[in-house]
């Protein structure tokens, strides 16, 4: 059995969240400023790259894809040393553009970058992608161990979350937790986000009191993580609490992230509020269509979730998930696949039943 163990007064202090992100903001656009200055100066490619990564991660702003293209580009016209192929990898995994990542990664072997750089991407995209999982797995064992710092640890965590070894990503979840020492909400909301996806999606019996719990935490240390919010409001409306996901939704529609409007969508529907929820579906569908059209392999697994069900377009669905499966072999897309396929199979035949879609971070 696995400890139900909770956040409570002793979770770590951390800076408010609502200031954090204001002082985000200020940093992202002092770090543009000195690019358009001078962009080889020493490490500001890299802030940017950071930096933008939190504002996708946390506030739901896809539009920072498009900022990364330009960086990416921009910085290998003007750098032709190791950085700007590392910056590149940087740039197209974030995007989920894994094989690009992985030729610049290459192209920075080949010009001398630091190894323990390439070497840590590398990881991170094997990861990302589900493969050579027990050599990763062991590589992660060691940073964790030798280092015991939370930016080691929560991708421990979460690989040991995706090979199901659900006892062990909790302990190291909650080490993360518990020992990290810095001021930051980021690295806090984040942790408590994982555990919240442990306990109420990825254990075999959920437990969605606990899993609220986390959420609520992670929204506690940064009131504007947008899908923190989402995940809960999903929780709230399956506990018969539609109001309460709807009043946890508003606030994250400024995100621009069409999930929120999905979601939000289905919770008016439950409510009988049909002309306001069909408006936000055009919303969701408009959304999800543009970031399909420029960023598809980002967003295949939301958006074939979407399709599969309020978007109501079981074709569509199972290509994004084939699309994603093909990019990324993880356990999860695989199985969301399957899920797919069943469905439309089901649909076709004239069946409604239909089980339940694994559901993207």
């Amino acid at each position: 059995m696995i400890a139900f163990v909770g956040p409570d007064d002793s979770s770590p202090s951390a800076t408010d969240g609502e200031i954090a992100a204001i002082n985000l903001a200020s940093a992202r656009r002092s770090a543009w400023a000195r690019f358009a200055q001078d962009p080889c100066l020493p490490g500001v490619a890299e802030e940017i790259v950071d930096s933008e990564r939190l504002v996708l991660q946390f506030l739901g702003d896809a539009d920072v894809l498009d900022r990364l293209d330009t960086l990416a580009l921009q910085f290998a016209f003007a750098d032709d040393s190791s950085r700007a192929p590392l910056v590149q990898a940087a740039v197209a995994s974030t995007a989920h553009r894994f094989d690009d990542a992985r030729r610049h990664l290459a192209q920075a072997a080949q010009m001398g970058a630091p190894r323990d750089a390439i070497e840590r991407q590398a990881l991170a995209l094997d990861q990302a992608r589900g493969t050579n999982l027990e050599a990763l797995l062991a590589a992660r064992r060691g940073f964790a161990a030798s280092s015991g710092r939370h930016e080691d640890l929560v991708p421990l965590g979460a690989l040991l979350a995706d090979l199901e070894r659900f006892a062990e990503a909790n302990a190291v979840y909650h080490q993360a937790f518990s020992s990290y020492d810095d001021v930051s909400p980021f690295p806090l909301a984040w942790t408590c986000f994982q555990l919240g996806m442990l306990w109420g999606e990825l254990v075999p019996i959920p437990n969605q009191n606990l899993a609220a719990l986390w959420y609520q935490r992670a929204i506690a240390y940064l009131p504007g993580y947008v899908k923190a919010r989402v995940h809960l409001a999903e929780i709230y409306a399956s506990q018969d609490r539609p109001s309460d996901a709807e009043t946890l939704l508003l606030p994250a529609l400024s995100s621009r992230d069409p999930e929120v409007r999905w979601r939000l969508a289905d919770v008016l529907i439950v409510q009988g509020r049909f002309e306001e929820a069909e408006k936000q579906l055009d919303a969701a569908r408009f959304g999800f269509d543009q970031l399909l059209g420029k960023h598809l392999l980002a967003f295949a697994d939301h958006a074939a979730e979407f399709y599969v069900g309020s978007g109501n377009d079981r074709a569509r669905a199972l290509g994004l998930a084939r699309s994603n499966v093909a990019n990324r072999p993880t356990r999860r897309a695989i199985r969301q696949a399957h899920e797919i396929a069943a469905i439309a199979d089901a649909a076709a035949s004239g069946l409604h039943e239909t089980s339940s879609v694994p559901r993207p971070a």
